[in-house]
């Protein structure tokens, strides 16, 4: 090889390097923004927009989705946290800082001279061993009764007793079977609200009020009618109004409407919930008839009353039936309640699906967000838990992988083992950051937890952040569910291993319009 052909390989390796350090130092700085926050020591970060509006907030996704980051490598790991986020709702930070660890130690590793495919495939066998691991140390949750199902809670609710209280309670209401349904989210039935008191009920809430004060403040026993649609008189178009046929349309439409409004009344409906806006006429009947009226409901929440209630949404055409078939389509309710202080309508135990509305009170506005955030991920949390199992927490679990993963050294040979010691410098990272956010040595303590495990065989050993003691933390009620750990870990390698796998970064070239011919005949 002459002297230039050893400069031109020699400048495509810098290329090389310069394109994974710098996608590395990308990964990195999005996982300084967030692990500060990881553990019950943990620190709150502030997020201050343009116009100095400000989020307070301990929660991972939430950091990582506000903040700003142009470079492509961030918003990858970005995407990966709001994936998990979706999925299980919990376990953002620590996917986030197994993914930095992991990038770091690879490119340490390339940068030395071992391969990347070498790396890869370590990482691969790191991980597979990995899960397979937690699958044997999973413990089952069979009932909801439980005292685990209220440690996830409080472990997940970052020590909020109330929340994790409320949280638990709405999951016994609506019961093991339904947390278990594939489309059902737990973290959707929790709301926050500076004007509300802690409180778990049996029903869902429309964000709206009753249409006028005149309306009762409350109905016992009654049916639901649901349009999905405007409860207002069909029209005739502007053109035809102006005719004399037009006008008398018109009054037909009005007439048909008014009977169909009392076709309401007949079957004893005691609340109607509307997509869009109710005329003066039907508010009018309603409230001479002791009906509650809402609204411009929002869609979601329609649905949701609909899905309690076990009624069926209806055009207003669908008012035309007969008055029979019009029944079928009615739902019912144990109960509906006009909360006026917070402008909302509560209907309560539904004849349709159990579905239970967590309210967290909140000091003050500012607050509000938060509180519901924190009680979303223990929600979650507690659905994971009874979904998958639960697992020791507080960074135990991945240092007795680290430490079981460790052993595989022996079982292969060259440079593959360099992505295992990939993976178990990333397991070794939670412990680490959570101990250092307590104020402790972390070298010294990952040192502690890994001898004494090893020498007990405990696997549930990790450090008490406050007292700094090693502890078993099941005994200390420090747990995690199976499924948040398990997508966190797979997470983490996923966008190391494509991180790592980027060798050159290339400018996109713009879009450009198509220009536009004029052709003359």
């Amino acid at each position: 090889m002459n002297l230039k052909q050893q400069a031109s390989g020699g400048a495509e390796v810098e290329e090389r390097m310069a394109a994974l350090v710098t996608n590395s130092n990308a990964i990195r700085s999005i996982s300084s923004a967030v692990e500060g926050t990881l553990g019950p020591k943990g620190l709150d970060t502030m997020l201050v927009d343009k116009y100095g509006d400000i989020i307070i907030t301990n929660d991972g996704v939430t950091i990582l989705t506000q903040m700003e980051a142009n470079h492509p490598a961030a918003r990858m790991l970005i995407n990966i946290a709001r994936a998990q986020q979706e999925e299980v709702g919990d376990g953002t930070t620590t996917a986030t800082i197994m993914a930095g660890a992991m990038v770091g130690a690879g490119v340490e590793q390339v940068a030395r001279g071992v391969p990347v495919n070498k790396i890869i495939e370590g990482m691969r066998l790191g991980l597979e061993k990995g899960l397979e691991l937690i699958a044997e140390k999973t413990r089952s949750v069979e009932s909801l009764e439980d005292p685990l199902i209220y440690q996830v809670a409080l472990v997940a609710g970052r020590g909020h007793q109330d929340i994790a209280g409320l949280v638990v309670g709405a999951a016994k209401l609506i019961g093991r079977e339904k947390l278990l349904e594939k489309n059902f989210r737990f973290s959707d039935a929790v709301r926050a609200d500076e004007r509300a008191d802690n409180t778990v009920f049996m029903g869902v809430i429309i964000n709206r009020g009753r249409m006028n004060r005149q309306m009762p403040a409350k109905i016992e026993k009654t049916k639901v009618l649901i349009i999905d649609d405007a409860l207002e008189p069909e029209e005739v178009d502007e053109i035809a109004r102006s005719t004399e046929s037009g006008v008398k349309q018109n009054e037909i439409f009005k007439t048909q409407f008014r009977e169909n409004i009392y076709k309401i009344v007949d079957m004893h409906v005691g609340l109607v919930l509307a997509d869009r806006g109710i005329s003066e006429i039907a508010e009018e009947i309603f409230t001479d008839t002791g009906i509650i009226a809402v609204e411009r409901v929002a869609g979601s929440e329609l649905r949701k009353a609909a899905e309690h209630t076990g009624a069926w949404m209806i055009k207003r055409t669908g008012l035309n039936k007969d008055i029979d078939l019009l029944s079928r389509c009615l739902g019912s309710a144990g109960s509906i309640y006009n909360d006026e202080k917070n402008e909302q309508v509560r209907i309560c135990n539904g004849e349709g699906n159990p579905s239970a509305t967590v309210v967290v009170s909140a000091a003050t506005r500012e607050v509000v967000g938060e509180r519901e955030r924190i009680a979303r991920d223990s929600a979650a949390a507690v659905q994971s838990a009874v979904r998958g199992g639960v697992v020791p927490g507080g960074g135990a679990l991945e240092i007795s992988l680290a430490r079981e993963i460790d052993k595989m050294h022996s079982c292969f040979r060259g440079m593959t083992v360099y992505g295992i010691e990939c993976i178990i410098d990333a397991l070794k990272r939670p412990l680490a950051q959570i101990v250092s956010n307590a104020g402790f040595n972390s070298l010294e303590k990952v040192g502690d937890v890994l001898s004494l495990q090893e020498e007990t065989g405990n696997d549930a050993l990790a450090v008490d952040c406050d007292t700094g003691q090693v502890c078993d933390m099941y005994q200390s009620g420090v747990v995690d569910p199976v499924l948040v750990k398990t997508y966190a870990f797979k997470a983490a390698e996923e966008v190391a291993e494509a991180i790592l796998r980027i060798d050159t970064i290339i400018k996109k070239k713009e879009d450009k319009p198509d220009s536009i011919e004029t052709v003359r005949f």
